[in-house]
């Protein structure tokens, strides 16, 4: 098989022992038993879709839909979705069950010995930020890109630590020569967010306005909601609901619902990196509405 090309196959019961069994004595083959009705498959086929792109060559991705073949999940005992099955050499050898996110699929990937040496790179440049010495992640992450120019996760780095900087033009002129397909995937669809409540913070009167005209007036809903926005635009998530809620409580319509609607797209944005905060930030607004 080449390494240049990508495996992404459905299987079924017909197709399985050939496409899964037989080719596990090749490549590994990463299985994902699903049910396209649930949102949470559909999330994963689609990270693990990218990532064979991304490894293209390294293994091979299959989706098997349980409802259309329920005898192949009584097979592998099968009892929820997703679930993901790894053969090698016409061996089951893993089962994970539940939703998976990119950065732990990459991980199991790697246990497998799926990885890209920009990989390395990658983590090192992520510490490096996460403690402080950006310019050191920065030029990690050129490394890397000059490595591994193919490897769009490391550009999507990039325009992280941009964000983070409040480098937006650069930031912005980089993920826009990123490929469609990396751009809708949940990395993509979170720093969408990010650079859409960035551009918003910068059209307000900043934060330190806002936070003054709200201690001449605690029910100015048109600064708390900018405020809001700004916080944002800094990642203090928490602070940034705790406004949005407050206006939710003391005006429910305010611009016909913007700051319910402001809720939903930030748990949404929460969702792939930090999906526990996510779930809580639902379930109080689903507890609010009820």
């Amino acid at each position: 098989m080449s390494q240049q090309n990508t495996y992404i196959f459905e299987v079924s019961e017909n197709n399985f022992d050939q496409i899964v069994l037989e080719n596990s004595n090749k490549l590994p083959v990463f299985v994902e038993f699903m049910d396209p009705s649930i949102g949470s498959c559909i999330a994963m086929e689609h990270t693990l879709s990218n990532l064979a792109k991304t490894y293209a060559g390294q293994f091979i991705f299959a989706t098997l839909d349980i409802g259309l073949y329920p005898e192949m999940a009584a097979r592998f005992k099968m009892i929820n979705v997703p679930s993901l099955l790894i053969f090698k050499d016409n061996t089951l050898v893993q089962t994970e069950v539940g939703l998976m996110e990119q950065d732990e699929l990459i991980t199991l990937l790697r246990s497998h010995g799926i990885f890209k040496a920009s990989d390395d790179l990658r983590a090192q440049a992520r510490e490096k930020h996460l403690s402080g010495d950006t310019p050191a992640a920065i030029q990690l992450l050129t490394e890397a890109i000059q490595k591994d120019p193919g490897n769009t996760l490391v550009a999507m780095d990039m325009i992280q630590v941009m964000l983070d900087i409040d480098l937006l033009d650069q930031a912005l002129a980089l993920f826009n020569k990123l490929p469609n397909i990396d751009k809708e995937t949940e990395l993509g669809r979170a720093l969408v967010g990010q650079i859409t409540f960035k551009q918003l913070a910068a059209k307000t009167d900043g934060k330190t306005a806002l936070l003054e005209r709200l201690s001449r007036d605690l029910h100015d809903h048109d600064a708390r909601f900018d405020l809001a926005i700004c916080l944002v635009a800094e990642h203090n998530y928490p602070q940034a609901m705790e406004n949005l809620f407050e206006i939710l409580i003391e005006e429910p319509e305010y611009k016909q619902g913007a700051a319910h609607e402001m809720i939903v797209n930030l748990v949404n944005m929460l969702e792939p990196n930090d999906p526990e905060t996510a779930q809580a930030f639902r379930r109080r607004l689903g507890t609010m509405l009820s």
